[in-house]
């Protein structure tokens, strides 16, 4: 796929517009609670989040909607391992024939974890046959509840990030994937940090497939471990990511700025911890940064992992980001001129969601700056 010249020549139209891809089987995936620090407490992560997306998206003229494309398992075993697939297919109906889910709230998640240290020196362990061994087995944390409809929903999502990719294979030259639940913590072997399946890695790796180069920009507020992980040893898929630093954030364990991938794959990750209290000055000053490594890879597609967690009110972030820079970072980022996949991952601050979206894809549209509504046009 060759290169596109600059977003602003791209759009030149007097009504720029997105195709934005969505499949309402997101609702399925509803838990009530996750457990934090110990702590039961209602779910961050709620159908809520893209629903307030959507209906922003509806007002503006800017915007049209697709239904995604069945696309098959094969995108999904390509970036994760088959038995965790397997897993998640079987696991609400193991656990309700095992005698699970008969009390309110109806959802399902570990009460042990399958921790390195429980075996070492051991050998790996094989997978436990009961519903509660194996979600121990192939979960990392307790966030993440299986309810009835999670799978549904977790292959709805992989669908639509492809029916986006193939979109921008098309000739589209920006392409939104409104889904839930996010999967960018998503590792190749197991599930959690609110996800299931890691839906922008398997549409990376399906545009890799076909293009050669690509580039993953992650801006959520907590660092993709899963994305890093996935394509921690690849050349062709370079990962940046701009996140909170993990001495103090989730997912902990990953994001470390010393991390730049290994074997074939050494120097194509890129991570930009930052501070507390990050402001809008110096969250773009690390885009730079990274827009910079974005541009020596020589991409032929970029794919980006939004989220709008870092905006100043998320109520499990400490980032201080406005709804106006988001417009600023979205120009910029159309400004390597690269056609351009957008995958939503997080962001639960919902009163904002829908005007901080639209923020972003306008700056990635080339649209002025503020709102816009079809009324706006007529």
């Amino acid at each position: 796929m060759p290169r596109r010249p600059a977003a602003r020549q791209r759009f030149a139209c007097t009504v720029p517009r997105m195709r934005v891809v969505y499949d309402p089987s997101h609702v399925l995936h509803d838990p009530v609670t996750e457990v934090q620090c110990g702590v039961a407490m209602p779910m961050y992560e709620v159908p809520a989040r893209v629903e307030s997306i959507r209906e922003a998206l509806l007002a503006d003229d800017a915007f049209s909607f697709a239904d995604p494309a069945a696309h098959g398992l094969g995108p999904v075993t390509a970036v994760h391992h088959e038995g965790l697939v397997s897993f998640l297919a079987d696991a609400w109906g193991l656990w309700r024939a095992q005698g699970g889910g008969s009390s309110l709230p109806s959802q399902f998640m570990p009460d042990t974890v399958l921790h390195p240290a429980l075996r070492e020196g051991m050998g790996e362990a094989p997978e436990p046959s009961g519903a509660v061994g194996r979600i121990g087995y192939w979960s990392w944390e307790t966030m993440t509840p299986l309810v009835a409809g999670s799978y549904r929903a977790a292959r709805g999502a992989v669908d639509v990030a492809l029916t986006a990719a193939d979109l921008l294979l098309a000739g589209d030259d920006a392409v939104y994937g409104l889904a839930r639940p996010p999967g960018h913590h998503c590792p190749r072997s197991a599930f959690g940090g609110y996800g299931l399946f890691n839906y922008s890695a398997a549409a990376s790796a399906y545009l890799a497939d076909r293009v050669g180069r690509v580039a993953v920009l992650d801006v959520d507020y907590h660092h993709g471990n899963g994305t890093q992980q996935i394509f921690y040893q690849r050349a062709d898929v370079l990962y940046v990511s701009l996140h909170a630093d993990p001495d103090r954030a989730f997912p902990y364990f990953a994001g470390w700025a010393g991390e730049r991938g290994a074997g074939a794959g050494e120097g194509f990750t890129l991570n930009l911890p930052l501070p507390a209290g990050c402001t809008d000055e110096r969250y773009l000053a690390a885009l730079e940064t990274a827009l910079g490594r974005i541009a020596e890879h020589n991409a032929a597609v970029l794919v980006v992992s939004l989220g709008f967690d870092t905006y100043a009110l998320d109520p499990i972030a400490d980032f201080a980001l406005s709804t106006d820079v988001y417009h600023e970072v979205g120009r910029r980022v159309a400004n390597l001129g690269l056609p351009t996949l957008v995958l939503q991952e997080g962001g639960y601050f919902v009163p904002q969601l829908g005007a901080n979206a639209r923020s972003w894809l306008g700056g990635l549209l080339g649209s002025p700056p503020g709102l816009r509504t079809a009324a706006d046009s007529a």
